[in-house]
């Protein structure tokens, strides 16, 4: 293995990356799905939205949209599907009747709060063993590398 002062060098560490992914990825996939949830043919997609009504509450399709930084309509579609199945619930926002705000189904709350709850409680348990400082630096290296891979795609794509 090679190394630089302070860790592993760029390439050894590039390589263990490439190969660690995939098993985290795989890992999480394989996270147990409650039984209400079973059947429901739910997505990753799909995980990051119910993951944001989770942990930030009910919103608009406009800011669901904003936080998964994807177009409005894309959301909407996820919503209708998710509402369709009994999900989510759109309601009237009392400030704005014209306007829907979504929410898990207080029916589904317990089993998609459950369902998040193993990759969050992996998480608090790594965060919980790294100083601030160190967690900063796992969450900017994160955003980094989504942001290249997004740059490498639109290469890609010729765009």
């Amino acid at each position: 293995m090679s190394t630089e002062s302070n860790g592993p060098a760029v390439d050894e560490a590039v390589r263990t990356l490439l190969l660690l992914m995939p098993r985290l990825v795989g890992r999480a996939k394989r996270l147990p799905i409650p039984p209400a949830l079973q059947g429901m043919d739910l997505a990753p997609r799909h995980l990051a939205l119910l993951a944001h009504l989770e942990y930030d509450g009910p919103t608009s399709v406009n800011d669901l949209a904003a936080r998964l930084e994807v177009a409005p309509t894309t959301v909407s579609l996820m919503v209708s599907e998710l509402s369709r199945l009994g999900v989510l619930q759109r309601t009237a926002d009392p400030a704005d009747r014209r306007r829907r705000i979504i929410a898990i189904s207080p029916a589904l709350a317990a089993p998609i709060g459950e369902w998040l709850s193993g990759s969050a409680s992996a998480w608090e348990s790594v965060m919980r063993g790294l100083t601030p400082a160190e967690r900063a630096t796992v969450i900017t290296a994160l955003h980094a590398y989504e942001a290249a891979l997004e740059r490498a795609g639109s290469r890609h794509r010729g765009a």
